[in-house]
């Protein structure tokens, strides 16, 4: 996370009203909340500003701004307690499996921790599901992931349609993995992290071209049945292909 202006003993930036308005009203201010509470502009143990400024700022009513604060307390932000007001959670309380929390956490999440932590989870179920289908894997299944790495072989000169055929091949195999809760998982979790260029860095045709080579090797191990060939190749792989990513080389031309 970044550091916060409140670390430095001064007051958090005021709140500042949209200068369009929002067409979905509560989920807009839940977004900025959120975003805020995040940052730390309101740290845990802090309370949110009270119900009348909430609904001035955000030019809203009182029933946006208290179904605001109902989604907030949803996703273990806030809880709200009557006639105490709405206080901050500790950030173990965060549910960071929703969509709006876990963005807004890899929106501040300059030291990369968060990243790793996905990093490390990707790599546990992705490689769990690679050696799933080593073993399930259909004929069909095998040749569609083929004809995905024909295409990323040729598209390693077009760093940015490469990205999206890789996230197709990575979801062939998945796919095939038959394991649909650590697929949902997932995707749900690499979904919000693309979104952020502290996750996807700069990619560049040498960084394609390596990662190829990697799935090359993975897909090896699949047309094999090697299971612990195929796990052992797709951790790798991801793990490589963060670091790279995440070297000052890897992050140069972002932000």
């Amino acid at each position: 996370m970044t550091e916060t202006d409140t670390d430095s003993g001064g007051d958090p930036p005021p709140l500042r009203p949209w200068l369009r308005r929002p067409a979905r009203l509560a989920y807009a201010v839940v977004e900025e909340l959120a975003d805020r509470i995040v940052a730390g502009h309101f740290p845990p143990g802090s309370a949110l500003p009270i119900e009348p400024e909430l609904c001035a700022t955000f030019a809203v009513s009182r029933t946006t701004v208290r179904e605001a604060v109902k989604a907030l307390e949803a996703k273990g932000l806030v809880r709200a307690r009557q006639g105490s007001g709405t206080t901050v959670t500790a950030q173990e309380d965060w549910n960071l499996l929703d969509p709006v929390v876990l963005a807004a956490t890899f929106r501040h999440d300059d030291q990369l921790v968060v990243l790793d932590q996905l990093v490390g989870v990707r790599s546990a179920l992705e490689s769990q599901m690679a050696a799933q289908a080593a073993v399930l894997a259909t004929g069909d299944d095998l040749r569609a992931m083929e004809e995905l790495l024909v295409r990323l072989d040729a598209e390693a000169v077009a760093p940015y349609r490469f990205i999206e055929t890789d996230l197709l091949f990575h979801g062939r195999i998945m796919e095939a993995s038959r394991n649909r809760l650590a697929s949902s998982i997932v995707r749900s979790v690499h979904t919000q992290a693309r979104t952020t260029s502290l996750y996807s860095g700069a990619p560049d045709v040498r960084a394609c071209e390596l990662a190829n080579v990697e799935h090359r090797h993975l897909m090896e191990r699949l047309l094999a049945r090697d299971s612990k060939g195929a796990a052992q190749a797709m951790t790798s792989h991801i793990e490589d292909a963060w670091q790279r990513r995440r070297s000052p080389a890897g992050r140069r031309s972002t932000g």
